[in-house]
């Protein structure tokens, strides 16, 4: 873990929701071994009681009131990412939780270094690490406005274009798998067709200009290629 993201984490606060006493000793040590700041409560009330955190792990299999009802009370208060954790592993179960507010959905049992991970795709989806302003070469993502620029020229991109290309400035180079955009661009339980993120990188492409900007990795994904700024790359070619 680097330093920047051990800031990040000392930052970000999780409340463990969790009436088994084993299960939630072991997610607070293994959160708080990881950097995160950890509190953790045994019961519906005392969920609904705490201060607001970053991120929630919610058992849906509380003593006092059903996990799910919290799960919906939680989030008609508060805009904290909630990560339903609990042994319900049927599909009905799961779409109950998404629908009344959850983020992302752990079946028990887990490991943690897939938890960190899922903990790691939500705060990403809900607020950018990082400067507010990404640079590449001639490109610069307003990540506050979402404004994309090429040059002195304003790029008008859908939504779902931007979050492609806001996966991509998050670490220039480095190639991001087609499933890690389209979970970040699409949703975490996309199921449809992968073709569908060809067709955004084509227009996406088109719309900004510059050749040789996105660099397909065949077998693996996509990338951003290494730029100068300069003034070919004000204008469409």
């Amino acid at each position: 873990m680097n330093a920047r993201s051990t800031e990040v984490t000392e930052q970000t606060r999780v409340l463990v929701v969790e009436d088994d006493r084993g299960i939630a000793d072991s997610l607070v040590r293994g959160l708080r071994q990881a950097g995160y700041t950890v509190e953790g409560v045994r019961r519906g009330r005392d969920a609904l009681a705490a201060p607001t955190p970053d991120v929630i792990l919610l058992d849906l299999g509380l003593p006092d009131i059903d996990g799910v009802e919290v799960c919906r009370r939680l989030r008609a208060r508060s805009d904290a990412a909630i990560i339903a954790v609990t042994a319900r592993g049927e599909e009905a179960d799961r779409v109950v939780a998404l629908d009344e507010g959850a983020d992302d959905y752990l079946v028990k049992p887990f490991g943690l270094a897939e938890l960190l991970a899922r903990i790691r795709a939500v705060l990403r989806r809900r607020r950018p690490v990082g400067p507010q302003v990404v640079r590449h070469g001639p490109l610069a993502l307003d990540l506050r406005t979402r404004q994309v620029t090429v040059g002195d020229r304003t790029v008008a991109l859908t939504p779902k274009e931007f979050s492609i290309l806001e996966c991509l400035t998050a670490d220039p180079g480095r190639v991001v798998s087609r499933q890690q955009i389209l979970e970040r661009a699409w949703d975490a339980h996309w199921y449809g067709p992968t073709k569908v993120l060809d067709v955004h990188v084509a227009a996406l492409r088109r719309k900004l200009g510059v050749p040789g900007l996105i660099e397909t990795v065949y077998g693996h994904g996509f990338r951003l290629g290494e730029l100068r700024p300069g003034p070919q790359h004000g204008a469409p070619s």
